[in-house]
C-alpha cells in the first residue's frame, strides 16, 4: 500500500518537473479509490493525454482544502474521470431509488471540490462520464438516477456489451457547439457505459448533444467553452491510436498550453 502510494506521488513529481523543463502542459486527472484504499486511474486517460501532447498528473483523493487548492493551481487543465454513482440525497436532494448504484462519499466531495476550484481558477475542464454528471451536479443540476426505470419511452442501450473502444450508438451534436467544431461533424457514434444521466441542466450550461431517446450526452458552459463534458468515453479509442475523438484531447491540451 505505502509503496503504491509513494509511486503515485513520485510519478506526479517527476511528471511535473519534466513538464516544466519541456514547457508541456500539466493535465490533472482525478483519481479513484482502488481496493485497499490506493489511488488509481485507468491507463486509457493517461495514454490519451500523452498522445495529445500533455503530461498526465494523477490527483489522489483527499479532503485537505489547501492541498486541493495547490493541486488545481499547479495544473494547466483538469479531466474528471468516470466511476461510481453520485449521492442524490446530499447533492441534489432526492431520495435514492432502488436502482441507485454504489457511491463513494469521499470521492464525491473530492471531485466536486476540484470542479469548483477549476471553474473558479478558469482552467480548461473536461468531464467524462461520471465527470460529465458531476459537473452538472456541482453547478446546480440534477440527474436521472436510473435511465431504464425513469426514461420510459424509446430507451436505447446505454450500457454496451462491446469492447470499450467501440462505438454502439449515435449522438447528434449542436452544429454551433465546441464539440461539433473540433470533431468536424454533427453526428458521432460513441461508446456507452452508464445508467445515470443529466436531468435538469445546471444554470449557465447548455446541452450540445443527445441520443435519439433524448439522453444528454454532451454539454458546455454557455460563457466559457473551456468547460465542457461528454457522457461517453473518448479516452478509450484515443488511447488505442484511433482518431475519432482524438481532437477532444488535442483541443484540451491546446487550451492548457495557453495557460
Amino acid at each position: 500500500m505505502k509503496r503504491f502510494s509513494l509511486s503515485i506521488l513520485t510519478l506526479c513529481l517527476v511528471s511535473a518537473l519534466w513538464a516544466q523543463s519541456q514547457k508541456l502542459p500539466l493535465i490533472g486527472i482525478s483519481g479513484t479509490h482502488a481496493t485497499g484504499g490506493a489511488t488509481q486511474v485507468s491507463s486509457t486517460y493517461i495514454q490519451a493525454v500523452i498522445r495529445a501532447g500533455g503530461v498526465p498528473v494523477v490527483l489522489p483523493i483527499n479532503d485537505n482544502i489547501e492541498v486541493l487548492t495547490k493541486m488545481v493551481t499547479s495544473i494547466d487543465a483538469l479531466i474528471m474521470t468516470g466511476g461510481e454513482d453520485i449521492d442524490p440525497l446530499k447533492y441534489y436532494n432526492e431520495e435514492a431509488l432502488p436502482a441507485q448504484g454504489e457511491i463513494d462519499p469521499e470521492r464525491d466531495a473530492f471531485d466536486i471540490a476540484l470542479i469548483k476550484l477549476a471553474i473558479e481558477r478558469g482552467i480548461p475542464l473536461l468531464g467524462i462520464c461520471r465527470g460529465h454528471q458531476l459537473i452538472n451536479v456541482a453547478c446546480g443540476g440534477t440527474l436521472y438516477q436510473d435511465i431504464p426505470s425513469q426514461i420510459k419511452t424509446g430507451v436505447i442501450k446505454h450500457r454496451q456489451q462491446a469492447p470499450g473502444w467501440y462505438g454502439t450508438h449515435r449522438i447528434e451534436l449542436d452544429p454551433n457547439s465546441v464539440l461539433a467544431k473540433i470533431l468536424g461533424t454533427t453526428t458521432i457514434i460513441s461508446n456507452t457505459f452508464h445508467h445515470q444521466a443529466v436531468k435538469d441542466v445546471a444554470p449557465g450550461f447548455k446541452v450540445t448533444g443527445r441520443t435519439s431517446d433524448g439522453v444528454v450526452e454532451t454539454m458546455e458552459m454557455k460563457d466559457n467553452p473551456r468547460v465542457f463534458s461528454v457522457q461517453f468515453h473518448p479516452e478509450a479509442p484515443t488511447s488505442r491510436g484511433l482518431d475519432d475523438f482524438f481532437p477532444i484531447f488535442t483541443y484540451l491540451i491546446g487550451l492548457a498550453s495557453e495557460q
